[in-house]
């Protein structure tokens, strides 16, 4: 497809990635190689959600673990090679009606390319508590899979009603002490399934009717770590505390998909 005249060379891509997780750097790489010259949109989590997480010991090639923020810069180090470029910021629109489709950042800049990937993901959802972000990577998570290891041993509390919420808590179960699965109501949206798998594992208490206020944590020679979570309880508004190292929040994911809303017409012949 041939470069619109209104297009100007810089702004003009064969290929924009938008998103930075492994599947975006892993786009960004093999569109390298294919010398297209990609450039890839990072947005607001460089990286992805890899990011805030701490040792990362299930992804293959890395017998002793590694760091999560590290695996990705070796990501994007690998996508440099063969040409791939980065900007650090968010698409906020997209117009897939025509070739060249035409992407706008949230500068107001416009950039132009022959094919989008779009590789934006998910992202947890989180209380919104400022302790939350305060602790991120040094106790609170949301994925019971990729950090429950390490709380072997340990107290840990996770937050959700749902399935996810079962899940996690059985999961944590494997390495934790105790799981104290905290919600707000006294009814679950959770299948009876889950619930009841809950339920019968000696390991998780559960404290119903509650609201975690905020985490809880100390930092020791530069190390933060997670000590607790003061919790409300909606029906009689006691205040109280649970002492844990780990927190989980388990209230579902949010697909990063906001700006393309209205352009679902044309997603498969961009992508």
């Amino acid at each position: 497809m041939g470069m619109s005249s209104s297009v100007s060379d810089s702004n003009h891509c064969k290929v924009i990635i938008i998103g930075s997780g492994p599947a975006g750097l892993t786009a960004a790489l093999y569109s390298g190689r294919a010398s297209l010259n990609p450039l890839i949109f990072e947005g607001s989590q460089p990286g992805g959600q890899l990011t805030i997480t701490t040792e990362v010991e299930n992804y293959p090639g890395f017998e002793h673990g590694i760091q999560g923020p590290e695996l990705m810069d070796i990501m994007r180090k690998q996508a440099y090679r063969f040409g791939a470029k980065s900007i650090f910021r968010n698409i906020t629109k997209v117009d897939f009606s025509k070739r060249p489709y035409k992407l706008t950042d949230e500068e107001g800049k416009e950039y132009f390319a022959d094919s989008v990937i779009v590789s934006t993901g998910a992202s947890a959802k989180w209380l919104g508590l400022e302790s939350e972000k305060t602790y991120m990577g040094y106790g609170v998570s949301s994925c019971a899979t990729c950090d429950g290891f390490f709380f072997r041993g340990m107290n840990v509390a996770v937050v959700g009603g749902g399935d996810t919420a079962m899940e996690e808590a059985s999961y944590l179960t494997r390495h934790a002490s105790m799981v104290y699965l905290i919600h707000r109501r006294n009814e679950f949206r959770a299948s009876k399934i889950m619930l009841d798998r809950a339920k019968d594992n000696p390991k998780i208490k559960f404290v119903l009717n509650s609201v975690v206020e905020e985490v809880l944590g100390k930092e020791e020679d530069s190390r933060k770590s997670v000590t607790g979570v003061r919790i409300k309880n909606v029906v009689t508004n006691e205040i109280s505390e649970i002492k844990c190292e780990g927190f989980f929040t388990a209230i579902g994911h949010e697909p990063n998909s906001g700006i393309f809303k209205g352009s679902s017409i044309w997603m498969r012949q961009a992508i």
